[in-house]
């Protein structure tokens, strides 16, 4: 009972100042009618402390929370602010000494720039990567000559451009083998005997059946590093290897069909130097075959004659004994003329829809070739041809 009126007297004293009434002008409270009445008040006020209590716990959490992110946040900044001071670690160039560098065929931009740090040529990786990408660059494979301690843009200037590299060959889209095997030569170390034995041998073992032993068109057109190969024979299977894969995820068909399209592509490649006019040609040798009417096309008159077509002369063209004269034999030549590349490929597929009969290169400077349904049509495109010439030979 007493802690009972102690309660009572707690909850219900109210100071007063000398001279004054009750504080707040109120009237006195009223005594609790019950003891019921008195546990509840008791359990409000304890309830009301609780509340309290809770209420600071919560703003103390939210303060060592709000603290510690922020911290965190600060130290992402500070690891960002150490990125970016990372990208402009670079050598002030221009090195000294001489390093032989290798980029190897299918190596990406971060996989040559630590092989160019533990060659000691650049300070950090991240100054090659952000210069390669802010420029969009093509890295060429290939042994190039490079310093130590080099500025990453002379490193870049150097390795985007494939006149500097040595030992990989490239195979251009439109070259004939023999020009293939004159670089290989040249780089391989490998005598031009023994490429001459490969095809003498008709690709043995190399080329598909339908390649009928030559090695025409059967050469992919890419970067090979054939200072790194032992003999010829390795050089033309990797060559060989890597067209049947490309034909194959052109989607090109098997068998006598593939020789087919690879003869008509590489006329293609060889007759316009504009891949805007791949499909056109192509279709002009559809429709002339259909008709069977003569292809008349210079550049197997000059592949016959191991000649460029600009240097076709008039007694190549009546020469019936060139099995690649189409102006004299109808259909199509034995076999393709040259490496043709992707989009010729892709035309020779599938060629443009039109009734074109003749083509024609109007000017031999920008490649402007036009076409016609009708020889009269065409006898104009050739004469504003001998008016080109006469103006700018």
């Amino acid at each position: 009972m007493s802690d009972n009126i102690h309660d009572f007297f707690d909850e219900n004293t109210h100071w007063v100042e000398q001279g004054t009434g009750v504080l707040g002008g109120g009237e006195p409270p009223q005594p609790p009618k019950s003891r019921r009445e008195m546990r509840k008040r008791r359990k409000q006020r304890k309830q009301k402390r609780y509340g309290v209590l809770i209420a600071v716990v919560v703003v103390i959490a939210l303060i060592a929370c709000g603290g510690y992110f922020g911290v965190r946040k600060l130290h992402e900044i500070r690891d960002s602010q150490s990125q970016s001071n990372a990208i402009v670690e670079d050598y002030p160039g221009p090195g000294y000494g001489e390093v032989s560098f290798t980029v190897e065929d299918g190596q990406g931009a971060v996989e040559i720039a630590k092989n160019l740090l533990k060659a000691d040529v650049i300070k950090s990786t991240d100054a090659f990567t952000s210069i390669v990408g802010a420029n969009d660059a093509k890295l060429y494979p290939g042994t190039f000559t490079l310093k130590k301690h080099m500025a990453a843009s002379d490193v870049l200037t150097i390795l985007t451009d494939s006149s500097k590299a040595a030992g990989f060959l490239e195979v251009r889209p439109g070259e004939r083998v023999s020009a293939v095997i004159t670089d290989a030569v040249a780089l391989s170390g490998i005598s031009e005997d023994e490429f001459n034995a490969v095809i003498n041998n008709k690709g043995d073992g190399i080329l598909p059946a339908e390649a009928n032993g030559s090695f025409e068109g059967w050469l992919e057109p890419g970067t090979y590093n054939v200072k790194g190969m032992s003999s010829a024979s390795d050089i033309f299977k990797d060559m060989v290897d890597k067209r049947i894969a490309k034909l194959d995820e052109l989607g090109v068909p098997s068998g006598s069909d593939r020789e087919r399209v690879m003869i008509i592509a590489s006329i293609a490649e060889a007759e316009v130097n504009k891949a805007d006019y791949y499909g056109k040609v192509t279709r002009v040798i559809e429709n002339r075959l259909a008709q069977g009417m003569s292809l008349g096309m210079d550049s197997t008159v000059a592949y016959g004659n191991n000649v460029q077509p600009a240097d076709v002369t008039t007694a190549m063209l009546q020469d019936e004994s060139n099995p690649y004269n189409t102006y004299k034999i109808t259909g199509l030549p034995p076999t393709p003329i040259s490496n043709p590349g992707d989009d010729a490929i892709q035309a020779a597929m599938n060629p443009e829809s039109g009734d074109w009969l003749y083509f024609c290169t109007v000017n031999l400077d920008t490649g402007e070739t036009k076409f016609a349904t009708t020889a009269e049509e065409h006898d104009k495109n050739v004469a504003e041809l001998r008016q080109w010439q006469a103006e700018n030979q």
